[in-house]
């Protein structure tokens, strides 16, 4: 560890040791991006931004180690620099008035439009090191991609809200920038968008993103069943022939059913990262007060769900976000269980924008397993339970 970060490790040890004895609760805090994302926000705030800066970065080797209160925009800056990126793309988030941290990116878990094709944070995270409950210093993992045997103790990390231990830094495998990159636009209904993405999954294409949406038809009337008529973006990356030829197949293949178009890489860039996010306007303002937005997780080739709601698809139909009011999470769990999946309280309604814990569960509940798993872990890392309490779960 380079000695200039000594002082402030002796610091964040001391001040975790103390809160440990007095069971003072700690929240772990860096950017506070994502203080909207979680069951609740409890504890005096550690500020995780002393940790700043690269400590190591070899753009031959496709290899980053960064400090987790660095800021996201700075790696992805210093990446770009040498034609290389996070293929992830993980949100920012900046309408939360927060500046997100490389600490924030890991502990949420959280992905961009570019998932389902790329891999999530979970798959790029290659080691951390780490103050546990105790104060101690552990590292897990290391800096080239082969170095797991045994429990990956490092990606159990990814998702996690916190709640296991304070991040010092994180080593992370990059990749080059695509050689050429295309977005198309087709006109279809969600059934329609669902059929197309899971026939061309099974295509040699360079897939990479996609989402559908019909912003227009959160606002208005609706059968409940959303088959009316939306926009469907797919964005390509790969080689340059790939990314042609795919691009001259796909626009053939949609001119039976929708009208197709491909669009400016300057104009679609913008409009990713305003999925990526949360900037289009299905995000931005919710149809009434008391209504949520929810995050289904669910099997790639699910059907298009029955619930009352409008839907934004994405990952090639394995996300897909709506909102509605906190009462209906029986049926929307229901919903995403028959999917294959889970359904998240991404962000509450304004009257819970205190963040307190309210009378429902943000995340679907454990099944005893692997709530049994979570709290063997978080009694071995955090044996006083000081770190994040009650951030994923009411009762740890």
């Amino acid at each position: 560890m380079n000695p200039d970060i000594a002082p402030t490790l002796n610091f964040l040890r001391e001040r975790i040791r103390t809160a440990a004895v007095h069971r003072t609760p700690l929240r772990l805090r860096g950017g506070g991006s994502k203080d909207f994302y979680g069951q609740s926000l409890q504890g005096e705030v550690l500020d995780t931004t002393v940790l700043q800066g690269i400590v190591s970065y070899e753009p031959s080797e496709l290899v980053v180690t960064v400090r987790s209160g660095t800021p996201l925009a700075e790696l992805e800056a210093l990446l770009a620099a040498s034609g290389q990126y996070l293929p992830f793309e993980p949100p920012h988030y900046a309408w939360s008035q927060g500046q997100a941290t490389v600490g924030g990116m890991v502990a949420s878990g959280l992905n961009g439009p570019a998932r389902a094709s790329a891999g999530s944070v979970r798959d790029h995270v290659l080691g951390v090191t780490l103050l546990n409950g105790r104060g101690e210093l552990l590292r897990f993992g290391g800096e080239v991609i082969k170095n797991v045997a045994g429990y990956d103790v490092s990606r159990v990390m990814v998702g996690a809200m916190g709640t296991l231990g304070l991040l010092v830094d994180v080593s992370l495998k990059v990749l080059p920038l695509p050689p050429a990159e295309a977005t198309l636009r087709f006109n279809m209904t969600q059934v329609e968008a669902l059929a197309q993405l899971h026939r061309w999954g099974g295509q040699p294409l360079p897939l990479n993103a996609s989402c559908w949406v019909n912003d227009a038809e959160r606002h208005g009337h609706d059968d409940g069943r959303h088959d009316g008529q939306g926009t469907l973006f797919l964005r390509l990356r790969g080689a340059v022939a790939a990314v042609e030829a795919a691009c001259r197949q796909l626009l053939s293949d949609a001119l039976p059913i929708a009208q197709a178009m491909r669009l400016d890489n300057a104009q679609a860039a913008t409009d990713w990262r305003a999925c990526r996010d949360h900037q289009r306007p299905f995000f931005t303002i919710p149809p009434a007060p008391d209504m949520a937005l929810w995050r289904l997780s669910v099997a790639q080739t699910a059907p298009v769900l029955d619930v009352p709601w409008p839907q934004l698809v994405e990952w090639h139909g394995a996300l897909r976000w709506l909102w509605a009011p906190l009462t209906a999470a029986s049926a929307l769990r229901e919903a995403a269980t028959t999917a294959r999946g889970h359904a998240t309280v991404f962000v509450a309604s304004q009257a819970d924008t205190e963040r307190t814990t309210g009378p429902f569960d943000v995340f679907t509940p454990l099944q005893t397993p692997l709530d049994r798993i979570h709290r063997q872990l978080k009694a071995e890392f955090d044996p006083a339970g000081i770190f994040n309490c009650g951030r994923l779960y009411d009762s740890f």
